[in-house]
């Protein structure tokens, strides 16, 4: 019964640790990411913008995200960097052409009208 303490502070303290260290270890990563942004450079921000890096300042990032369109941009802002991967050659798609159902629809309507709302 002593040991039930003892045990009980060590089954919460050691999963709140390794919770910590990995957050480290992720702050770490997109700090040195962060840093390492050059102009040209693709990115992803944190609020899902996809935009191109053509400035850089101490503090501050200017992204285009359309021709023609820069914007500033706090660099805390960037989550991730976008490695552009080439698409493999595997031919053209082929596409199922889908007709349409000269039936009507399911509920009895031959003629094509809409549904009437109600009861039936």
């Amino acid at each position: 019964m002593e040991l039930l303490f003892p045990l009980l502070i060590l089954a919460l303290l050691v999963p709140m640790f390794l919770g910590i260290r990995r957050q480290k270890k992720e702050a770490a990563q997109t700090a040195a990411l962060q840093d390492s942004l050059a102009v040209g450079d693709r990115i992803f921000t944190t609020a899902g913008l996809h935009a191109t890096v053509v400035g850089l300042k101490d503090e501050t990032i200017e992204l285009e995200i359309a021709p023609g369109v820069v914007t500033t941009w706090s660099r805390l802002v960037v989550r991730e960097r976008i490695e552009d991967a080439p698409l493999p050659d595997s031919g053209p798609i082929e596409h199922e052409s889908i007709e349409a159902d000269s039936r009507g629809d399911d509920r009895g309507n031959d003629d094509g009208n809409t549904p009437r709302l109600g009861k039936d």
